[in-house]
C-alpha cells in the first residue's frame, strides 16, 4: 500500500501539497527504507546508474559534440552532470583495468652487446651514459637526498621488482593525474580558440566530455580482438575529436583540423608529463 502523502514536511515544517516538499525538497511519501533503496542509493552515489544515463552514453558515443552543446543550450536535466558522468566513467575504467590484470608496466632490463664503432665515431660519440648518470646522482644526492635514496633503492630492485613497483604508482596515482588534466586540456582549448567568445567554463566542459568519450573507448579495446571490429573503432576514435570540435565550436575544416592536430600534440605532452610523474611518485613512495 502507497503512504499517505504528509500534510506537513517532516523535515522543515512547512506545508505540502504534493510529492515533495516546496522548501526543502524532501519526499512527503515517506515509508521504512528497504535494502534495494540502500542499495541504489549506494551504487548511484559513485556510479551514475540511472535512466538518464543511457541517454548520455548514447549521445556520447555516436553524437560527437553534441551532448556538450545540449549542455550550453540549457538541456541539462535530461542528462547526467558532466563532472559526475567523467568521475563515474573513470571510476569504472580503472577498476576494469585493475581487474583484467592489465600489465601497465613491464621493466625488463637486458643489456645490450656494445656495437663495434670506428675511432671517428668514438671521437664524435656522446659521453658514455654511465658518466652523465653519475653526474646526474651527484646532484641529485646533494640537492634532494630523499629522492636520490628512493630512486637508489628502486634501482635495486629486481625487474619484477620495478614492475610491480611502477603498476601500483600507476594505480594509485594515474586517476587523480588525468583528473588534473582536465584544467590544461581546456586551457589547450581556450588558447587555440582564443576570440571565439567562449568561456573557459565552456571549455572545460567539452574537455569532460571528450575524455568521458576516451575512457569508453580505451575500455572497448581492452576487450575487442585485434582485427576488423577494432579497426573501426580506432577510427572512430581518431574522427570523433576534430568532428566534436566542430560541432562544438563551429570552425571550417582546415580551421578545426590544425587545432585538432595541435591540441592531439599539446594533450598528448601533457599526458606523458602526468604519466612519468605517476611513476616517479610510485617510486618515490614505493617500501
Amino acid at each position: 500500500m502507497e503512504p499517505a502523502i504528509d500534510q506537513h514536511c517532516r523535515n522543515c515544517g512547512a506545508g505540502t501539497t504534493g510529492n515533495f516538499c516546496p522548501m526543502c525538497g524532501q519526499e512527503t511519501r515517506l515509508h521504512a527504507p528497504s535494502f534495494s533503496e540502500f542499495m541504489h542509493e549506494f551504487i548511484g552515489h559513485y556510479v551514475a546508474l540511472e535512466g538518464r544515463l543511457w541517454g548520455t552514453i548514447s549521445r556520447l558515443l555516436f553524437r560527437p559534440g553534441l551532448l556538450t552543446n545540449e549542455y550550453l543550450a540549457g538541456r541539462r536535466k535530461r542528462y547526467v552532470e558532466p563532472l559526475r558522468l567523467y568521475l563515474s566513467l573513470s571510476i569504472i575504467f580503472f577498476a576494469v583495468l585493475k581487474l583484467s590484470d592489465t600489465t601497465v608496466a613491464d621493466v625488463d632490463v637486458r643489456p645490450q652487446p656494445p656495437a663495434a664503432r670506428s675511432s671517428v665515431e668514438r671521437q664524435k660519440a656522446p659521453p658514455p651514459p654511465e658518466i652523465v648518470n653519475e653526474n646526474l646522482e651527484q646532484v641529485l644526492a646533494r640537492e634532494a637526498p630523499g629522492v636520490f635514496q628512493a630512486f637508489d633503492r628502486f634501482d635495486k630492485m629486481s625487474s619484477p621488482e620495478k614492475s610491480a613497483v611502477m603498476q601500483a604508482g600507476f594505480y594509485k596515482y594515474a586517476p587523480y593525474a588525468i583528473f588534473l588534466l582536465m584544467p590544461v586540456f581546456a586551457l589547450w582549448l581556450k588558447l587555440l580558440y582564443a576570440g571565439s567568445g567562449k568561456k573557459y567554463g565552456e571549455h572545460m566542459l567539452f574537455a569532460l566530455h571528450a575524455n568521458s568519450f576516451a575512457f569508453v573507448m580505451l575500455g572497448v579495446f581492452m576487450f575487442l580482438p585485434d582485427g576488423f571490429f577494432k579497426f573501426v573503432a580506432f577510427c572512430w576514435v581518431v574522427g570523433y575529436l576534430p568532428w566534436a570540435m566542430q560541432r562544438v565550436y563551429g570552425k571550417g575544416r582546415w580551421g578545426t583540423f590544425w587545432r585538432w592536430l595541435l591540441l592531439a600534440l599539446l594533450h598528448g605532452a601533457s599526458l606523458a608529463t602526468a604519466i612519468l610523474g605517476v611513476m616517479a611518485a610510485g617510486i618515490m613512495t614505493a617500501h
